[in-house]
């Protein structure tokens, strides 16, 4: 199909068979290998070699390459699931397969505990949930006073915390997410389901407010 049969066809490192890809992910075949085209526009925008490093990333979510952002290095970190430093194609399907419309809820879920799960601990702390607030708010242009972000924080260790511990851990997360579907609206790109050659954008354009977190 397209490129994939062609003979000339040259895979990138990390590339995998789209019908296998397509069988243990939310995507189709056709799917598949459309990603595969907006893979390689994104690997090859700065090193050209068929990986997408945490630059070509950045380029890719904010037309600039150099820019920090706490959330676009966790979302790439996650993609990163060999831990080198870069994504290969099989890990960026894998990745994005969790923001399918059609992706499992409970895989949406655990996704986003790890996002806010900045140090890895396997629970989620208050000063790891208002360092993931602030860098939504900074992506979004939305501007809260730290006394609206505190209480945004405190508000959902209130709600979430169930055994007062201070902390969160992936089962009070589940029981927190499911009774506020609004904390996953990021976690699902319809238009995944319409691949184009643009690059998902991860960040949040609504409005933000205590509902949402």
């Amino acid at each position: 199909m397209g490129c994939v049969s062609s003979k000339r066809f040259k895979p990138t490192p990390g590339y995998k068979d789209p019908e296998i890809l397509s069988s243990q992910t939310a995507f189709s075949i056709n799917e598949v290998e459309a990603l595969y085209e907006l893979f390689k526009k994104v690997s090859y925008s700065i090193f050209k070699d068929g990986l997408i490093h945490k630059e070509e990333f950045q380029l890719a979510l904010f037309r600039n390459s150099n820019r920090k952002n706490l959330f676009a290095d966790r979302i790439f970190d996650l993609f990163d699931i060999k831990r080198n430093g870069v994504i290969d194609f099989e890990e960026f399907v894998r990745s994005l397969s969790v923001f399918h419309p059609d992706a499992p809820l409970a895989d949406k879920i655990a996704f986003a505990f790890k996002l806010y799960d900045l140090r890895k601990t396997g629970f989620i702390e208050k000063e790891e949930l208002k360092e993931m607030v602030l860098a939504l708010l900074s992506e979004s242009d939305l501007l809260l006073s730290d006394d609206v972000v505190e209480i945004i924080v405190e508000k959902t260790f209130l709600q979430a915390d169930l055994n007062g511990d201070g902390k969160i851990d992936p089962h009070e997360w589940k029981e927190f997410a499911s009774k506020n579907p609004a904390l996953l609206k990021n976690m699902t790109l319809p238009y995944l389901k319409d691949i184009t050659t643009s690059f998902p954008s991860f960040v949040m354009t609504s409005e933000v407010n205590d509902d949402y977190l």
